[in-house]
This record gives C-alpha cells, structure tokens and sequence, in this order.
C-alpha cells in the first residue's frame, strides 16, 4: 500500500472515539519495528520525524526511501502517514513535502498569532496542492523532545479563541493545543487541561492533536480522546523500552560483538511498546477499509 495522508485517518478516528499514535523514528529498526507492529495490530500509523534525526537518518529523501523500501519488504498493507514533526519553517516543511512526506507539522507557535497564521496559510496551500495534510500548534508545549527544549517558564496554554482563529484562517487539517502536556519524561503529576480541549475541539471541530504521549497515566489519555484527541505522538517511552532491551542484553551478554545481537531484541521491545500504545489508543483493528484511503 502506498504512504497516505492523515486526513482520513484522523476523520475516521475523530467519528470512531479513538486516536492514531504517532511514532517516531530513529533509525532503522524503530522504522521497521513500529511498521510490524502496526501491521500485527492492523492499526493505521503515523511515522513521525523531527528534525533533529533528519541529519542522522541521512536526508529527507532517504528517510522516505527507507519507509516505502521496508513497506515493501514487510509487506505492509495498513495504512501508513509520514509526518513532519515540528517543522520550524515553511522551507523544511516544503522539503519534506517535495521528499515524498505525506504530513508536515508547522509549529510557528513562538511567533505572535498573526504571524503563525501567514506562515501556517503557506505551508497549507503548499501541502494541500500534493494532497498533503498540515497540523499545527498554539501555545508552547514544555520539555524537550530530541533538540526541541521549552522551559516551565515559557510554557504556555492554548487560547480557544485564538485557536479558532488559526483553524479558520489557515484551512489546517489538526491542531495540537498546548494543554498540560510535556515532551520527554514529566516531573510529578501531569494534568491536562480537559475543559479548555473540550472547548477548542467545540470550537474549531477539528481533530486534536495530543503531544507528549509518553508517560501519561491510561485514564488521562482515554478522557483527552473522549474529548475529540485523534493523534498522540509518543517517543520517549519507545526510546526508553529500545535502550533497557540494549542494556539489559549487553549486561548478560558483555563479550557480544554483533549488533544484530542486541538489536534484534531491541527492535522487539520498540514493537511491543507500540503495540500496547494502539490497545489503550483504541487503533488496533481499525485499518479495515483502509484502500479508499490511497492516494
């Protein structure tokens, strides 16, 4: 199957009550392993890339190559997005789409609205013209995910009318809200701003986008897709399960050389993270019908 859109995806989802996770990759077993693990589960995915692997995976173009190439090999037939995670401008984001991306987020939520509004109307009438999709963000999430880093200080939440504003102007296909979610490991109880989501989703009627999925406790996930969240990017704790299979194994294994040794492994832990990550979302079965969703 070829790589399709989120649009979709995210509508089938929105109307379902449930949510499609976002990966993201690393490297090549992360690719291949959340792939199986999608088609095991026969769940829709979303393969996401920010932009500091782009350099380490080796190029925008090559990071689409590997996808398509394995999609063949495994024989993958749910239906997969490839997502622009954060894309800081409309040129990468341009890049991507011209790479073969069928997704770009564009976060200009450091900018005034104004502006987040004309940079993200660019890169939607671009994305839109290759039958791409766009999300993008409002208010400052926190944490760090890969070189992105917002402190406590910075962050901010989502305004509903501002949000409301940039869904209408722009012709976006999904926010991401700044509601009490952070990227990377959370300090201390999280808690999600439930009445504003509520609000926004009221507000704009466009699926949601849940950033900082790791780490969140099942109950608080299962009430932020009840409240319209169709997409949650998770990537610490896949990062997290790949690193203990490697320590654990090289730990009991000390004199191992081959890294197929403790990769293979590795890449078995990453599935079985994403495996249980599509249960709690709800995507598991879900990618029946999934050839209308072809370009």
């Amino acid at each position: 199957m070829a790589l399709v859109s989120m649009k979709e995806m995210l509508s089938d989802a929105l109307a379902g009550g449930y949510a499609i996770g976002q990966f993201n990759l690393v490297n090549l077993e992360f690719t291949e392993a959340i792939l199986t693990a999608a088609q095991e589960s026969e769940s829709p995915v979303i393969l996401g890339v920010s932009e500091a692997y782009i350099p380490y995976m080796g190029g925008l173009p090559c990071i689409a190559g590997i996808v398509r190439s394995l999609m063949e090999y495994d024989r993958i037939t749910v239906p997969v997005a490839l997502h622009l995670d954060h894309g800081s401008t409309d040129e990468i984001c341009g890049l991507a789409l011209k790479a073969g991306f069928t997704s770009v987020m564009i976060d200009a939520s450091h900018a005034p609205l104004e502006q987040n509004i004309e940079i993200t109307k660019s890169v939607v009438k671009a994305a839109h013209a290759r039958g791409a999709t766009v999300e993008a963000e409002l208010g400052r999430i926190t944490g760090r995910e890969d070189d992105l880093v917002i402190e406590d200080k910075d962050g901010q939440y989502a305004v509903p009318e501002e949000c409301l504003r940039l869904a209408r102007d722009t012709g976006i296909d999904c926010l991401a809200p700044a509601l009490g979610s952070v990227h990377g490991p959370y300090r201390g109880q999280p808690r999600l701003g439930f009445e504003r989501m509520a609000e926004i989703r009221d507000l704009t009627g466009l699926p949601l986008v849940l950033h900082g999925g790791s780490g969140l406790p099942e109950n608080e996930i299962v009430q932020a897709i009840k409240l319209g969240t169709s997409k949650i990017n998770v990537n610490t704790d896949n990062q997290a399960a790949f690193t203990e299979a490697v320590r654990q194994y090289l730990e009991e294994h000390p004199r191992t050389y081959d890294p197929r040794e403790y990769l293979i492994p590795a890449k078995k832990a990453i599935k079985e993270s994403v495996q249980l990550k599509m249960n709690l979302f709800g995507s598991s079965g879900k990618a029946g019908g999934s050839k209308r969703w072809e370009k």
